[in-house]
């Protein structure tokens, strides 16, 4: 089948470093907030996070933070 027929559409090339970048970020860099100071109208919850070997616990309990 051509793109001359109709039935496909023309490839068109793309820059995969406009607008973003694929990797993995760690979660404690954008959900981890040890600064952050309580307000009266916010909803607190309580989680055990236990990490994986060699998972630092910051970083375990901003994943569940994420989620």
């Amino acid at each position: 089948m051509s793109c001359r027929e109709g039935l496909m559409s023309p490839q068109t090339e793309t820059k995969a470093s406009v607008g973003f970048k694929a990797g993995v970020k760690d979660y404690k860099l954008t959900y981890y907030t040890p600064e952050y100071v309580t307000k009266d109208t916010d909803i607190l919850a309580a989680f055990r996070v236990t990490p994986q070997p060699g998972v630092p616990p910051e970083e375990a309990g901003a994943a569940v933070a994420a989620e």
